[in-house]
């Protein structure tokens, strides 16, 4: 069984924060948000950039890229945020309705920054074992940086957090873009570093909370997360990359599909597969989108002539709490 990418939507809102603006709110010199944060510029909301809204627009724009009716789509996968237009709805239900997705049935997948690639592999089972399932929509939304205080270091590897819409429609037995395997590894030892403090059952929002840091992203210890991540970050970066490669018979990476990440961090990757900055499109003009960013680098890709037909190419995420997820797809 074959399980191929039909289309790639994404959308952006029109509004956008620059190195400068970002420079002026967090006290950080613009050259080093630029250069070492690697942020040129990043798409935030407008007063009707929602998640499940923006999601929608980028599936519309994948259904009507592939010519496929809304009718046809047996699954969606929601990679919205959990922060989204409403606390506790489906944000896969909602996105069914507004591309009119009527024959489907919809499930949210969350697993932070790597959801795209729990996702994938979520719709290849699917496939695998229902053979009612032949078109399944990945589609979300993203706008997490909303949730950052541009005031508070502990956060200042998320000042690049952006918003976007991505999609993704796949389909089983079709002969191009196939998914050939992924590969994931999440770690319990950080579960606990980053949340919002209020607003769970641990702590309900109570009217002390609003307008407070206890309502924006936070980090509980800073120095033992970096520690942490400093031992296994990286090494479980390059596993995941080289398993998904491996197990699709990949010799080798043609094209790489990374979540934005400070510069240094991005070259580190590329250097230690042997590859040239031509073989990845770095996203400072995007920021970090999440979830979302390797399907802009599938798009980007392909619009810049980075990614091409016949390309081995592994699209590869890491998120708080915290996962590292990789999925190697054969291009054209």
């Amino acid at each position: 069984m074959n399980v191929g990418i039909l289309s790639t939507g994404t959308w952006v809102p029109s509004t956008f924060q620059t190195s400068d603006e970002i420079a002026a709110a967090t006290g950080i010199p613009e050259a080093i948000v630029r250069e070492r944060f690697g942020i040129v510029r990043k798409p935030v909301p407008g007063p009707d950039d929602h998640p499940c809204a923006m999601g929608a627009r980028a599936a519309r724009a994948a259904l009507d890229s592939a010519g496929v009716d809304p009718l046809e789509i047996d699954v969606v996968l929601s990679i919205s945020e959990e922060y989204k237009e409403h606390p506790l709805m489906v944000s896969g239900i909602k996105i069914q309705q507004l591309v009119g997705a009527r024959n489907a049935w919809a499930v949210d997948v969350a697993q932070r920054c790597c959801t795209t690639i729990a996702a994938l592999q979520i719709a290849r089972g699917l496939m695998a074992t229902d053979d009612r399932v032949r078109t399944v929509l990945l589609a979300g939304g993203y706008r997490n940086g909303d949730l950052i205080d541009y005031a508070n270091p502990r956060v200042s590897f998320m000042y690049s957090l952006a918003a976007a819409g991505g999609a993704l429609l796949l389909r089983r037995d079709h002969d191009r873009n196939l998914v050939l395997a992924t590969s994931l590894i999440s770690d319990g030892d950080f579960a606990d570093d980053v949340h919002v403090h209020a607003g769970g059952t641990v702590c309900p929002v109570g009217p002390e909370h609003l307008g407070t840091g206890a309502m924006m992203l936070d980090v509980t210890d800073v120095d033992a997360m970096k520690a942490r991540l400093g031992e296994r970050s990286h090494a479980n970066f390059m596993k995941v990359i080289r398993d998904a490669a491996a197990r699709s018979d990949f010799d080798g990476v043609d094209y790489l599909g990374l979540l934005h990440m400070k510069r240094s961090a991005h070259h580190a990757v590329l250097a230690e597969l042997g590859l040239d900055e031509d073989a990845a499109t770095y996203l400072e003009t995007h920021g970090h989108m999440g979830q979302l960013d390797p399907i802009f680098c599938l798009e980007l890709g392909a619009a810049n002539g980075r990614l091409r037909p016949g390309h081995r190419v592994v699209l590869a995420s890491a998120g708080v709490s915290y996962a590292w997820g990789a999925a190697a797809v054969r291009w054209g």
